[in-house]
């Protein structure tokens, strides 16, 4: 079912490109004749633009599991209130990007702060290639910026770190042994009627060997909470197991990626200047409030333009 819908998004596409292509011409030959179409031309030749742009990067994900759904993490760094803001100003973009791109997005575990932001939250994203897309958001984030909780107006460095893995189906096999995990149970502090916020049904579980964590609260029930946070906890083993094998067949990147940073992968900048460097990929965007509104595409799309070179 899933390679049925796949080739239907193929033929509908193409379909869609004939559609486009052959509008602009019919502007073309109204134009000869004399008629003013500049506006139009212009709308959608820019929107096919933007259709051809989005294609190509589809193509440049090949990856076993780029085309499934996507599970994010999200915590802040060490800063507290600073960290935990920031941490909630990313949820917010991965939120709008999603909206943007027409994916669903559910919110399976969220721990507000203690003053404002959260302290960790985890959430869904649905559509075809959702992982292979927020793949290159995985490591840490920071933000430079005048604080708004500090009184001073002094200039803050934050830090919060994206976890990113695949929500894998069920024709991949993962064993987790009842004695490898621990599981808690403890009352929501998320958003919800009287039922979830008076009773034990959110359930963290912890895998011992590894340190993994999968919370989810958002079902009224603890058994779907445990049923949800199991599926999770499957996906992020089986993302933590793959990552392993490919460091240890990695060889030396080539200089389009620079690990100098670490796992600091892109810092937003908002004073003393505005601007958002990725550090792997040296790309630079000044217009800083259309990419935390959600604006991700020429980050990713540089991401994975590299990572198609290191393998070749």
């Amino acid at each position: 079912m899933r390679e049925k819908k796949r080739l239907e998004h193929l033929l509908a596409t193409d379909a869609d490109l004939g559609r486009r292509g052959d509008d602009i011409a019919a502007y073309f030959e109204l134009a000869k004749e004399g008629e003013s179409v500049d506006g139009e031309l212009r709308r959608d030749i820019d929107s096919l633009r933007e259709l051809v742009d989005k294609l190509e990067t589809e193509t440049l994900l090949s990856g076993p599991n780029d085309a499934l759904n996507a599970i994010v993490t999200i915590h802040p760094g060490a800063g507290g209130t600073e960290s935990q803001d920031w941490a909630d100003m990313l949820l917010r973009m991965y939120l709008r990007w999603a909206e943007r791109q027409g994916f669903e997005t559910v919110l399976y575990d969220y721990q507000p702060g203690e003053e404002a932001g959260l302290k960790s939250a985890t959430f869904a994203v649905n559509g075809e290639y959702a992982f292979g897309l927020l793949s290159s958001e995985i490591g840490v984030h920071r933000l430079v910026r005048i604080s708004p909780f500090d009184q001073a107006k002094r200039r803050h460095t934050s830090f919060a770190s994206v976890f990113v893995s695949p929500e894998i189906d069920d024709s991949i096999e993962v064993v987790i042994k009842p004695e490898d995990i621990r599981t808690d149970t403890y009352r929501s502090s998320g958003k919800g009627g009287q039922h979830v916020n008076t009773t034990d049904s959110a359930v963290r579980i912890t895998h011992i060997a590894t340190g993994l964590v999968a919370s989810c609260q958002n079902e009224r029930s603890q058994h779907k909470n445990r049923e949800r946070a199991m599926s999770m906890l499957r996906s992020k083993l089986y993302e933590f197991e793959m990552e392993k094998k490919r460091a240890a067949t990695k060889k030396i990147e080539d200089s389009k990626l620079d690990n100098d940073f670490g796992s600091q992968i892109r810092s937003y900048v908002l004073q003393p200047y505005r601007m958002i460097k990725d550090h792997r990929t040296k790309t630079e965007v000044g217009d800083v409030d259309r990419v935390l509104d959600g604006d991700l595409q020429p980050f990713i799309r540089a991401y994975l333009l590299a990572r198609r070179g290191e393998k070749s």
